[in-house]
């Protein structure tokens, strides 16, 4: 009652908000919902009005005001058969009086009117001339506005509507765009534009059936109409029915010679069905009509480097770009051709133009990182270091291990980080580590890097090292610091949490953090919070989770992000272990103490990796991981069954569950503690077609499945017998399925060879603190296999570090022997997955089917 008062007092918004109320608690209520729709056609939203009138109409039919309502609005909209029919409809419901008869003559007079006037009736050619270049110039509301002042004079105008349908369109609103049109063909029922643009819009919605049946009908009615033919022609292509694609392009063609839209239209879909000559040869049919078509030139330089043209490839590249200048694309692919040719310099100027150009360009990332891997950068570069932050924020795309050597070389450039490295053990440093702090938070790559990965770099681990110990014996005058020590330290903790704590600590040192420890925990157990300061300062030298009083802490912005990842995720972890199941228990002797290492020492610990953005077919992998493939049975497998034995902390394992599309991955390994690690990491990135289990590779064979890819990376040369782990796996592996296999190289590792027997023959043992003692001893040494081994990342985090030089089991392969395993095994090479490293032997090994020839390599590798 109070929002019919308010109607009827003309408080429409008052009135609005009871009738909304009404319809929230009960969306049925026949008065509300017709009041509302009186509302709306007060208010000119008389489309709006209609689901209300339908609603009222369902609950209550014999109210005839509610007729006349939807009646009067659907005259208002022209549309005037639907009008009648409802009429009809209200009839055969009982509903009779004056105002029916009144309804009914309206109808009548209606009719005559559009008898006389004809079909349609348009404003003059030069009001709509005027229409058309709003439309055209992109000016689409105001379109709308003049549009509506318009069909005010001229209802009966189907080319209005039709203009209403296209700038709605481009806003976005489609159904209004369709509404718009039919109201088009209710006027003009022949109207082949109406039916067009309706088929686009319905390509717009993903709705490709109804699409292609109005692109027929725009068609039938005009049977020369290019447009509807090229369009019918992409519709058909969405659906993969390329031969009736080409059929629709040709008959647009045609009609319109000049068509080069079709053309190129018609290349892409030869080129998807892998006519490629006959493909460039519509891309030149486009590109004779239109010179400057970017899109064609890019296609051919595509197909061309698809067959090994390069150098014509990278020129149709180049012209796409001069008549396209921010053609992302194309600068990528200019960056792939160049990255294959080992030109990574050049490579990684054109993924850098891309990314700048498109931000979100995920694979430019992906293929920067891997270009980057081992570049030593000559001259600064504040775009390149710009580029490398996004890098790292892009949490599924990148390895920041990959990029941390070129991220050092860059920051070594900088004068002010020259100095603080020549400050390092300085009474600067000692006496006042703010001054360090403030110009090292000048950097922030070097800031988001220590938060990521183990700093691979000495100097700056001495740095970092130097400013730990300063910042501990300074704590007190420090805890009135400002928000940049805060900053530094947070970063600083992680830092240290990442590595696993490798930095040396003095006796010193430990004495101050005793004392420490106990303040802190003497502030917990009086119900006070210890200040920032001191948290992170212990967090820097052991893990949070490692003390009684950590789940007192309460969470500052300031320890945040060191909470996280040193008490959070940890106890999600130990939470997990019990979630995972396992095959057969592990009593293999050797598997156990490689178990053993790895519970205590996750391999390797990581924040962020590369993930795949689009999973792809495995087709698609193979083709651009230039594999040769013996048994084509494997390239039509659509939904893969993938093993990957030997998971670790699940770097791998994720990043193969977002490369192959519509795959199910089984995760296996020895230690709980990785498997925890990984299910962890796999929650976190929302990947859900993977399963973590507890199993020695051994005993894979009772799991009674094969699989379509099998992927052991850095596993087998752990076990006592590789070749017999690898038999194991071979026999879960599907005829004609593919196998990943990581293996030492004996070339390779010579230097860590001769490490190992060092570390027999000084009878040094694993424990933290003597891997720690004897990396001091290297990195004190001028040995030249000491210097080498420093150059491997391992050496900078404590888990790497005993990856690589403290190993319960190694074994290293040559390839004559890799050679030898596979024919034994019945497995035939299908080439190795370094693109970096391929690319260095296609330098000197030129032949198309060298880079699936093992001998050739083994020649290249001795090389």
């Amino acid at each position: 009652q109070k929002g019919i008062e308010a109607h009827k007092a003309g408080r429409v918004q008052e009135a609005d908000r009871y009738y909304t109320a009404i319809l929230k608690a009960n969306p049925k209520h026949p008065d509300a919902n017709h009041n509302m729709g009186v509302l709306a056609v007060a208010i000119g939203k008389v489309n709006e009005a209609l689901p209300f009138f339908k609603t009222a109409l369902e609950v209550n039919p014999k109210i005839a005001q509610y007729w006349l309502s939807y009646i009067d609005a659907l005259i208002k909209l022209d549309r005037l058969k639907d009008a009648k029919a409802v009429f009809d409809e209200a009839k055969g419901a009982g509903a009779r009086g004056d105002d029916f008869d009144k309804v009914e003559s309206k109808i009548r007079i209606w009719n005559k009117s559009i008898n006389r006037i004809g079909d349609t009736q348009d404003p003059p050619q030069s009001q709509l001339q005027l229409l058309i270049n709003l439309n055209t110039s992109g000016q689409f509301e105001k379109t709308l506005n003049e549009a509506a002042q318009l069909l005010t004079k001229y209802p009966r105008s189907a080319l209005l509507y039709n203009i209403i349908g296209a700038a709605n369109r481009r806003l976005g609103k489609l159904q209004k765009a369709l509404d718009a049109y039919k109201g088009a063909l209710a006027i003009k029922p022949d109207y082949a534009d109406a039916q067009n643009n309706i088929g686009v819009t319905f390509n717009v919605q993903g709705k490709i059936d109804r699409a292609i049946t109005a692109y027929n009908k725009a068609i039938s009615i005009k049977t020369d109409y290019a447009e509807a033919y090229y369009n019918r022609g992409v519709a058909l292509h969405n659906k993969g029915m390329l031969d009736k694609a080409i059929a629709a392009y040709n008959e647009a063609i045609a009609i319109k010679t000049d068509y080069a839209e079709a053309y190129y239209n018609r290349g892409v879909a030869l080129h998807n069905k892998g006519k490629l000559d006959k493909a460039v040869a519509a891309y030149n049919e486009a590109i004779a009509i239109k010179p400057n078509y970017a899109e064609a030139h890019y296609n051919i330089g595509v197909v061309l480097q698809y067959k090994g043209e390069i150098d014509k490839a990278v020129a149709a590249y180049n012209q796409a770009i001069v008549i396209k200048p921010n053609y992302a694309d194309a600068h990528y692919n200019i960056g792939v051709v160049l990255q294959d040719q080992g030109k990574l310099v050049g490579a990684i100027a054109h993924y850098k133009e891309a990314i700048l150009i498109k931000p979100d360009y995920n694979e430019a990332y992906t293929n920067m990182s891997n270009a980057l891997s081992g570049i030593n950068f000559e001259k600064p570069n504040h775009e390149i270091q710009g580029i490398l932050i996004s890098m790292l924020d892009k949490y599924k795309n990148v390895r920041p291990n990959n990029i941390a050597d070129a991220a050092i070389s860059l920051l070594r450039l900088e004068l002010d980080l020259q100095r603080q490295l020549q400050l390092i053990n300085s009474d600067e440093v000692r006496k006042n580590p703010l001054a360090t702090v403030t110009e090292l938070n000048k950097f922030p790559l070097l800031i988001k890097l220590m938060k990521v990965c183990p700093i691979p770099d000495l100097e700056f681990e001495a740095l970092l090292e130097s400013l730990r110990a300063s910042i501990l014996a300074n704590i007190c005058s420090l805890k009135k610091a400002p928000n940049e020590l805060l900053m530094f330290q947070s970063a600083l903790a992680l830092q240290c949490f990442t590595n696993e704590y490798i930095y040396k600590q003095t006796k010193e040192e430990g004495k101050s953090l005793q004392r420490l420890e106990k303040i802190v925990k003497s502030a917990i157990d009086n119900n006070k919070q210890p200040s920032p300061q001191e948290i992170l300062v212990l967090a820097s030298y052991k893990g949070l989770n490692h003390y009684d009083w950590c789940n007192f802490l309460t969470v500052t912005d300031e320890i945040q992000e060191v909470f996280t990842r040193q008490i959070e995720e940890p106890k999600r972890e130990q939470y997990l272990k019990s979630s995972i199941p396992t095959l057969e228990p592990i009593t293999e002797n050797i598997s156990l103490k490689v178990r053993v290492q790895y519970e205590k020492n996750p391999y390797p610990r990581w924040v962020n990796t590369s993930l795949f953005g689009n999973p792809a077919a495995i087709s698609e992998v193979i083709r651009t991981m230039q594999l040769k493939i013996y048994e084509q049975k494997i390239l039509s497998v659509n939904a893969p069954d993938i093993l990957v034995a030997g998971c670790g902390t699940g770097q791998n394992s994720t990043n193969t569950a977002t490369r192959f599309k519509s795959s199910k991955v089984l995760a296996i390994d020895l230690s709980l503690s990785s498997l925890a690690y990984a299910q962890r990491k796999t929650e976190e990135h929302g990947i859900t077609n993977i399963e973590y289990m507890q199993a020695d590779i051994l005993n894979v064979g009772k799991l009674y499945k094969q699989f379509d890819i099998i992927e052991s990376i850095g596993v087998l040369h752990h076990m006592n017998d590789p070749v017999t782990g690898w038999k194991v796996l071979v026999d879960c592996l599907k005829p004609g399925g593919l196998m990943a296999i990581g293996l030492y190289s004996e070339l390779a590792r010579q230097s860590i060879v001769k490490i190992r027997a060092e570390i027999n023959q000084l009878d040094i043992g694993s424990s933290d603190l003597e891997m720690k003692r004897f990396r001091d001893l290297m990195i004190g040494s001028n040995e030249k296999h000491h210097k080498i081994a420093m150059r491997w990342r391992d050496f900078y985090s404590l888990s790497e570090l005993r990856d690589l030089l403290f190993h319960v089991q190694e074994h290293r392969f040559t390839i004559p022997q890799i050679k030898d395993s596979l024919h034994k095994l019945g497995l035939k090479f299908c080439g190795f997955t370094s693109s970096k490293i391929v690319s260095h032997f296609k330098l000197t090994n030129r032949h198309k089917d060298d880079p699936y020839n093992l001998d050739k390599w083994h020649l290249h590798e001795e090389a």
